[in-house]
């Protein structure tokens, strides 16, 4: 008994001194290794979720918000069996076991499975207790109204990056930089305690944007926008709604649309903001540029005449004709009856420099500066490379490639009183608390006197009257001034004019003598009209009569006078 307490005694002491020299082994001589093996094992550097600022229209309404959700990773080094957990994970969400298999086999330590997955979904992969399956909280960008007012907002990337419209451009002021926390993790990758300060649970915000959308305009807007789409079988549809004073865009949509919730599944002309990026030829809405240059420089007044009998008129040999013949027009019939003749006759007098000044004046051939992604500048040739016919054919809106939104702005500064103003959606920026951080202040130029413009927004209240081209605009209750155009499209075929393709736009503010709202209505390859008075007038009646309706906006004809008169045109019908 006694020998085997001696070596007992002796193998516990000789086990002692064993761990003892282990432990100064560990703890003194390779205690940097064995500390930097332990943190790699343990410590783990993880992103705290960035959720970007929301975005309001004018009213305070979301438009874009965030959603918290969490993303599936793998650790291949820890998974024994990847066929059976590919073929768990893929019935859950909605991936083929193959892609999911080639994430599992490979060599790297973290690879992700899927990115931002809905949280009831996500329970019910945790539930599975996967080894080697983690999952990462993450914010999703979240679109609550669908498609509405999607190409002024844009959308982001699975990484919350902006892509597109005002996501895109103000992507630094709505995005604040991440921070790393180094997180210890036990054996099952659960959270033992934040390090240096960190916290996961802490949320990092970026800055808010306020619109000035409103969201009631761009959904009436829109609503009449998709009819007059759908009813012509359009190729595309274009509709802007600004307030003249200040360039704010109250209202921008296109068609075809798409779903910002769901950018990937639409095709790069659904994405397309064509109020910006398409240019066309602008048809006599053009017109606006000859009639406000010879009333500024004096070459014409309202009564003055015009012989446009021939129906027709030669430039640089080449013969332009008059939708219908007239006979002797003033000025201001030239301009409500869209008169090609007389509208030449006016550029001939008034001059390729004068008229190419005054082109420039109103902006076209750069860009307005909205602060929107992928704006172009369209183009308009100097006097030196135009043709003999170029002075004819820029006159009435041949010739120049402009936006929707450059011919808006150019009626903008007829209803203002003769300022060109700087569009613009995003109105100011707001700190997560509330402050201002940047905040848009309306720009605007004098580009036309006070008298030239209120006398030419005079004339183009006849357009909408009996004798104008655009009886179909015509608010009740609102006088409306503005301008119709049809223009025919290029055949890339024969490079020529086509017989066949045309595109039918509307422009105008109301009420005319102040103007609440300016609107501009353009739709591309209408079948079955072509004229703007007939295809886009309509539609600008439509959005304009619910719009004033929805902002309160009394009727011209209010008042005592105003009751006589609706009691007459009553009993007239």
């Amino acid at each position: 008994m006694r020998k085997r307490a001696i070596i007992l005694s002796t193998a516990i002491t000789f086990g002692f001194i064993a761990v003892v020299f282990r432990l100064v082994d560990i703890m003194l001589f390779n205690h940097e290794w064995f500390s930097a093996k332990a943190r790699f094992q343990q410590v783990r550097k993880e992103m705290i979720p960035v959720k970007r600022g929301i975005i309001f229209d004018r009213r305070g309404r979301e438009l874009a918000i965030n959603l918290d959700t969490e993303s599936i990773y793998c650790d291949p080094s820890e998974i024994t069996s990847p066929d059976k957990v590919a073929s768990a994970l893929s019935e859950r969400i909605n991936q083929k076991p193959e892609i999911i298999l080639a994430k599992l086999n490979t060599d790297r330590r973290f690879n992700w499975i899927e990115r931002k997955v809905d949280i009831e979904y996500v329970q019910g992969i945790k539930d599975l207790k996967l080894k080697g399956i983690g999952f990462a909280p993450e914010v999703k960008r979240y679109y609550p109204k669908g498609s509405l007012a999607s190409h002024v907002i844009g959308f982001v990337n699975v990484d919350n990056n902006g892509l597109e419209g005002v996501e895109q451009r103000y992507d630094r002021y709505l995005a604040s930089r991440s921070e790393k926390a180094y997180v210890f993790r036990d054996a099952k990758g659960n959270v033992l305690s934040d390090g240096q300060g960190f916290s996961l649970s802490r949320e990092i915000k970026g800055n808010n944007l306020v619109l000035t959308i409103d969201e009631g305009l761009q959904y009436i807007l829109e609503k009449n926008l998709d009819a007059a789409y759908l009813h012509w079988k359009a190729a595309s549809a274009t509709a802007i709604m600004m307030d003249p004073y200040t360039g704010e865009i109250l209202a921008m949509a296109n068609r075809p649309t798409f779903d910002i919730n769901d950018p990937s599944n639409a095709a790069p002309n659904q994405r397309r903001n064509r109020a910006i990026t398409d240019c066309y030829e602008p048809g006599s809405t053009f017109k606006i540029i000859v009639g406000t240059a010879a009333l500024e420089e004096g070459i014409v007044n309202p009564d003055t005449k015009f012989d446009c009998s021939a129906g027709y008129i030669e430039v640089g040999g080449k013969r332009i004709k008059d939708d219908h013949r007239h006979g002797v027009l003033s000025f201001k019939e030239v301009i409500q009856k869209s008169s090609n003749v007389g509208t030449i006759k006016i550029g001939l007098n008034l001059g390729r420099e004068r008229l190419y000044e005054y082109i420039k004046r109103f902006g076209f051939g750069e860009k307005t500066g909205i602060d929107v992604a992928g704006e172009v500048s369209g183009w308009v040739y100097s006097p030196s490379k135009w043709s003999g016919t170029s002075i004819g054919a820029i006159s009435i809106g041949q010739e120049v490639a402009v936006t929707p939104l450059q011919v808006l702005r150019a009626y903008a500064a007829i209803a203002n009183g003769g300022f060109l103003v700087r569009p613009y959606v995003v109105s100011e920026v707001k700190s997560p608390e509330g402050n201002t951080v940047y905040k848009i202040n309306p720009e605007a130029k004098r580009i036309l006197s006070e008298k030239t413009a209120n006398v030419f927004r005079e004339i183009l209240k006849t357009v909408t009257e009996e004798g104008g081209t655009a009886l179909e605009a015509a608010v009740d209750g609102n006088q409306v001034a503005g301008k119709t155009g049809t223009a025919q499209l290029i055949d890339p075929k024969t490079k020529r004019y086509s017989r066949e393709k045309f595109v039918s736009s509307f422009v105008g503010f109301v009420p005319a003598d102040k103007p609440k709202i300016a609107m501009i209505i353009v739709i591309h390859e209408p079948k079955g009209q072509i004229y703007g008075g007939v295809v886009a007038a309509p539609v600008f009646r439509k959005i304009a009569s619910e719009s004033l309706s929805y902002l309160s906006v009394p009727r011209d004809d209010s008042g005592e006078k105003g009751l006589l008169m609706v009691s007459k045109n009553s009993a007239d019908k």
